[in-house]
């Protein structure tokens, strides 16, 4: 029990480095790569299903969204997150299978799904990981866009101009 206790402290202290790190970006200056941009238009492909992890790279999704200097090319980022494979798991209301450590993970999990759809991020789950990974759809929260296969939509967003990010 000690050691989950200390993984997340742990995992919680280095969110709060990496926010801090990102909250300290000035403008799309520094960074070459945003020069000349007009919009900032991405899909995460989200596959982590390990609470921990995954609530991290969520967060950093999330900031990312927020960075000042996404926010200087584009005042409204076109972001989406489509979770795919065991991600899936993470977002059902259906947790017992997790550890009590993990279900407090999840938790702040789902805050931050709902910080970020207020925010503007759209978020779809593949509806074949969930039907694979045994997800019942009536357990994954309305905000989220049911999509039949997360290949497809992925294929459809880059086509529109999306860039790809791997989260795994």
């Amino acid at each position: 029990m000690n050691n989950s206790i200390n993984s997340l402290r742990l995992a919680v202290l280095l969110i709060f480095c990496l926010t801090g790190l990102l909250s300290t970006s000035a403008s799309a200056e520094q960074y070459d790569s945003l020069k000349g941009l007009k919009s900032v238009r991405t899909i995460f492909d989200f596959r982590d299903g390990k609470p921990g992890s995954a609530l991290i790279h969520l967060k950093l999704v999330h900031d990312t969204f927020r960075d000042q200097a996404i926010q200087a090319v584009s005042d409204k980022p076109e972001m989406v997150v489509v979770f795919m494979d065991s991600s899936v798991l993470l977002l059902s209301s259906d947790r017992d299978k997790f550890s009590e450590v993990d279900r407090m993970r999840l938790e702040e999990f789902d805050q931050t799904l709902e910080t970020m759809v207020k925010d503007g991020v759209r978020l779809e789950v593949c509806m074949f990981a969930a039907n694979l990974w045994g997800v019942r759809p009536e357990s994954i929260p309305v905000d989220i866009d049911r999509v039949a296969n997360g290949w497809i939509a992925s294929l459809g967003y880059q086509q529109k101009g999306f860039a790809l990010v791997p989260v795994f």
